[in-house]
């Protein structure tokens, strides 16, 4: 079974799934996103350690990163292996034992130990898209002149610098929902700037 590697592209409110949220997977060497959906404690949870931001007290997974470090064991990679009746699997390589976990688990301790997340070829065959704007946007584009880039860079940092202050405000009310959404603003607004 040949693995993918992915990337966490973001996370965002599912509107549909009543409170919930969807992790959007990007695989690295290509156009495929895979989203999933998990819930509110383990997006925050991303989510923190993610923005570097560490809570008063420990969460579920640094209590489990701790168990895992105090037993002289370490965590190699997390591999999303299949889809069963619309339910995601995966598996934790822990030195060479294979542990069955919830996805959303998996890649809140993936971030914390800094591993690589695998998807299996055949979930991302069943599961994800192509975003369709992502090639119709960059053929649509022309290329801007040096000059109006740089006229038009400045109000996209300004405004990024704006939502960091708010992003920095959210955290210090520890309004981890809005820090989320301000956060995937601002990956936004850093995407189109690069």
């Amino acid at each position: 079974m040949e693995k993918i590697q992915v990337d966490i592209l973001g996370l965002s409110t599912s509107p549909s799934s009543g409170g919930a949220y969807a992790l959007i997977l990007k695989e690295l060497n290509g156009p495929r996103r895979l989203p999933i959906i998990i819930g509110a404690f383990e997006a925050q949870s991303i989510a923190l350690e993610m923005e570097g931001i560490k809570p008063p007290r420990p969460l579920t997974h640094d209590l489990m990163k701790s168990i895992i470090d105090s037993m002289g064991a370490g965590l190699a990679d997390v591999f999303i292996s299949d889809l069963r009746d619309g339910t995601f699997y995966a598996r934790l390589s822990i030195d060479s034992q294979e542990i069955d976990s919830r996805p959303s688990d998996a890649i809140a301790l993936a971030v914390r130990y800094g591993v690589p997340i695998f998807v299996a070829d055949k979930v991302m065959d069943e599961a994800a898209f192509v975003p369709e704007n992502e090639t119709a946007d960059a053929a649509a584009q022309p290329e801007k002149p040096p000059a109006e880039k740089d006229a038009t860079a400045k109000p996209k940092l300004s405004k990024v610098e704006q939502l960091q202050n708010q992003l920095k405000e959210a955290i210090a009310k520890e309004d981890y929902e809005k820090a989320a959404r301000l956060r995937d603003e601002i990956h936004k607004l850093q995407g189109r700037e690069s």
